[in-house]
């Protein structure tokens, strides 16, 4: 049985020095709501590479562009977009992927 590619979002920040637990609150905040209210929404981590401690990554597998578009649009998102700008030096830009597995 041959199954639909997820897509993909990947975002990545720059937070301000002093600033990442709340950057992570809100981060938090808006990754359990998109996975407790969207049925389309498969995945949603926030990251934390090492050695790059002013970076927070979020990896996002929706069932569909459609799906994430659908993210675009909810209360919990909303709020994380008031709260991150005071938050971050700089939001870098989004990339888009398919998975091709699982």
């Amino acid at each position: 049985m041959m199954r639909t590619p997820a897509f993909v979002v990947i975002a990545e920040f720059q937070v301000k020095p002093g600033k990442l637990q709340a950057f992570l609150e809100a981060a938090r905040d808006d990754a359990k709501h998109s996975l407790a209210d969207e049925p389309g929404c498969r995945q949603f981590d926030v990251i934390c590479p090492e050695g790059a401690d002013d970076t927070v990554v979020f990896y996002e597998v929706y069932d569909s562009r459609a799906a994430f578009d659908t993210h675009l649009e909810t209360p919990h998102l909303e709020r994380f977009r008031r709260a991150f700008p005071p938050l971050i030096v700089e939001e870098r830009p989004v990339r888009f992927a398919e998975r091709q597995h699982p």
